[in-house]
């Protein structure tokens, strides 16, 4: 299965810029920004739950080699085509390392400290309105979406969403004006599921409700991993630091 029909698989759209929340103007950095973003979303270790989890991550890996290598992006642009012999997808690569080489490490702290600025931020309101827009209302697939965000973020989301509507900003979509209490209360299900759960790893793990046990339980989870990979890399990293050693590239492919 070629990377198009992987994106629309996995994240319903196998427009690859869709896929990144953002348009085919998009200038070197903003695609660079949004890669972190989306892939914060669904790295394994920020998404356990998601078993596609793994592939989403490396399908947007690809998906990034393809739109930062500027030959591969120019033929998408104009033919709407990704070349699947080309080096860039075609030889065995390991995308975490990929990842590395893009970007230093941060921290944990790091992270946090992102959160707290980010949301209430207008970045934040800019993309929770290109959320709604993107999945036409669905609460499901924004929250899911939505970047630094949980349950009890939800009613500030709407919020945002219904004050841009009341402004003309955005239409009306009906999956958002008439969501049914049943789905509402399918949602609040699910995420009370997922917090008992990680409540439960807590408490295993010995660890009280500060925020200072937070970082330690979210380290001592990413040193369990095999792999031993920063897990937590987010779109601090895309905003705030220097680029790292860009990846060599290989031979291009003959066409």
């Amino acid at each position: 299965m070629g990377l198009l029909e992987r994106c629309r698989e996995l994240f319903h759209t196998s427009n690859l810029y869709e896929v990144l929340g953002t348009n085919k103007e998009a200038s070197e950095a903003d695609i660079r920004k949004n890669y972190y973003k989306v892939s914060l979303k669904v790295h394994p270790d920020r998404a356990p739950d998601d078993p596609q989890a793994t592939e989403k991550f490396q399908v947007l890996g690809k998906l990034y080699a393809v739109l930062s290598d500027k030959e591969q992006r120019a033929v998408y642009d104009e033919q709407g085509l990704v070349d699947e012999e080309s080096d860039v997808l075609s030889q065995d690569r390991c995308w975490e390392e990929y990842w590395r080489l893009l970007f230093p490490k941060i921290t944990v702290q790091d992270i946090l400290e992102f959160e707290k600025k980010y949301k209430g931020s207008d970045e934040e309101r800019e993309d929770v309105i290109r959320l709604y827009v993107q999945h036409e209302g669905d609460m499901d697939a924004i929250t899911a979406s939505a970047l630094c965000s949980s349950q009890e973020d939800e009613p500030r989301l709407c919020r945002i969403i219904q004050a841009a509507i009341k402004s003309g900003e955005v239409e009306a979509f009906r999956a958002f004006t008439k969501e049914s209490q049943a789905k509402k209360r399918a949602r609040r299900k699910r995420a009370d599921r997922e917090r008992v759960e990680a409540e439960e790893m807590q408490k295993e793990m010995g660890l009280g409700e500060d925020e200072e046990s937070l970082v330690m339980m979210l380290k001592k989870n990413q040193q369990s991993r095999e792999r031993n990979f920063n897990s937590l890399m987010s779109d601090l990293e895309a905003k705030y630091s220097q680029k790292g050693t860009k990846p060599q590239k290989g031979k291009k492919a003959k066409k």
